[in-house]
């Protein structure tokens, strides 16, 4: 198992605060690798938050490659950050950790957000491509106000290895997640969390469906939907199909990857549209075990369980900061001083949904709708 750590305020916070609960929570990962992504930056990004920022990791013939693509395609950049790095034994450092905002071309300026989401991911993509195969150029994301960390290690370890304990590299919203390793070999494109248009999650679990739910979104012709290094990706990618492509309210989304019997739908009000969703998107059907969080766009958090509800998992904080994690004793470490009766153990039918700016937090039933 991996274990998970997200936390969002009203108020500017350091990823430290993650890493440190993930600490606490180390008996249920192995310390293979960190993976954080940090939404509403604060620091030297706060007044950067209508530019991409593009992170990732490159090579020294990758950063010559990468600079020259996207001063090809008109990309002016903004503002630079690289972390001071402090060698730390057992882990290798690689040449060029990095987070770039850039201004958009000049004709994509004035374009819709959408076209600019699909610009900013297609060239993602594209430089994933050119940097694979020798892994000289990682881009985990390229979108505004976003930047993406990963690397292989402790997250303790990572933490002072990146600086993060003396660095000024602060957000509202931070996802962080301690690996288990679980393959022969760790691959940065597989450590969570995922990312894509405004969209991310990270999983705790195995996702038993893997297949026929890859399968399904790869035949919808969207680029977006690629890499598949890991199983749990494909919980991201749903996430902005059934929200940004389809439209749906962000509460299908626990319709879409757990979807009810037909006895159940027929209690809810919208039972109709439910039986169309569960008939036509029965692909995208979860099988778990699998605790999911997950961000959306305009900075709501969630907390989802699958049917079998096997992976721990609890959200609860104070108005204005709340947590999302694997175990109590993380929150204990991220938010000691909160009334600890109104901690939440979502259930199978559950979805738990954090306003924007740590406002208030919200059950949702899916039995009741």
């Amino acid at each position: 198992m991996c274990r998970l750590a997200a936390i969002t305020s009203n108020k500017y916070f350091s990823p430290m605060e993650n890493i440190l609960a993930l600490e606490t929570m180390k008996e249920g990962h192995d310390g293979s690798g960190l993976g954080l992504t940090l939404k509403n930056l604060g620091g030297e990004f706060e007044d950067l938050k209508a530019y991409p920022v593009m992170s990732g990791i490159c090579s020294r013939r990758g950063v010559e490659i990468l600079d020259d693509y996207m001063d090809k395609l008109g990309f002016k950049l903004k503002h630079e950050w690289t972390p001071k790095i402090k060698p730390v034994k057992g882990i290798v450092q690689r040449d060029y950790y990095f987070a770039k905002a850039y201004d958009y071309p000049k004709s994509y300026r004035d374009k819709p957000m959408h076209e600019k989401e699909d610009l900013l991911m297609n060239t993602r993509i594209a430089l994933r491509k050119i940097g694979e195969p020798d892994e000289s150029i990682f881009v985990f994301s390229f979108y505004p106000d976003v930047i993406t960390l990963k690397e292989v290690g402790d997250p303790l370890e990572l933490g002072e290895f990146f600086g993060l304990d003396r660095d000024g590299l602060k957000a509202k919203i931070i996802f962080a997640q301690g690996r288990q390793n679980t393959n022969y070999q760790i691959y940065l494109y597989a450590c969570h969390p995922f990312f894509i248009q405004g969209y991310c999650s990270m999983t705790n679990g195995e996702n038993t469906a893997f297949v026929p739910i890859r399968e399904f979104l790869t035949s919808r012709g969207f680029p977006g939907y690629m890499g598949y290094n890991s199983d749990s990706e494909v919980f991201t990618h749903i996430l902005h199909y059934a929200v940004r492509q389809l439209n749906f309210p962000l509460i299908y989304y626990k319709d879409v990857v757990t979807p009810l019997k037909i006895s159940e739908i027929e209690n809810r009000k919208e039972s109709g549209a439910l039986r169309l969703i569960k008939q036509s998107l029965r692909p995208l059907c979860i099988d778990g075990p699998n605790m999911v969080i997950g961000f959306t766009p305009d900075g709501t958090c969630f907390m989802v369980q699958d049917s079998k509800k096997l992976r721990p998992g609890v959200v609860a904080g104070i108005k204005g900061k709340y947590a999302l994690m694997s175990e109590e004793c993380g929150i204990d470490k991220a938010i000691p001083k909160r009334d600890k009766s109104m901690d939440i153990f979502p259930m199978k039918y559950d979805m738990v949904i954090v306003s924007p700016g740590a406002e208030e937090v919200k059950v949702w039933n899916q039995l009741q709708g």
